[in-house]
């Protein structure tokens, strides 16, 4: 059994940074951790991607990019994403997915709100 718990979400002001952290924990080894990565869901949206790393390297999309910054701790399974220059349109429930082995899991979702 994989479990994946986020932490770090809150309500923040415009221009103003959040760190988001999940961390993976079971029978899993960080070796057999393909990728990780965080989604998001604003309300009446489809959840999209953000961001991802694995061997590959790490991708943004478009509208993060020069903002956030995803990083990973390969002791500890963890991913962080570290969010600098806040817009409101980052508002959104932030997920954080795993890819291990075959198999994707994902986080409960941490609610980010950026609203002054």
């Amino acid at each position: 059994q994989v479990q994946l718990v986020e932490s770090g979400g809150g309500l923040v002001q415009p221009g103003g940074s959040l760190r988001l952290s999940c961390l993976a924990s079971g029978s899993i080894f960080s070796s057999s951790i393909n990728a990780m990565g965080w989604y998001r869901q604003a309300p009446g949206k489809q959840r999209e991607w953000v961001t991802g790393i694995s061997s590959g390297g790490r991708f943004y999309a478009d509208s993060v990019k020069g903002r956030f910054t995803i990083s990973r701790d390969y002791v500890k399974n963890s991913v962080y994403l570290q969010m600098n220059s806040l817009k409101p349109e980052d508002t959104a429930v932030y997920y954080c997915k795993a890819q291990i082995g075959i198999e994707d899991y994902w986080g409960q979702g941490t609610q980010v709100t950026v609203s002054s």
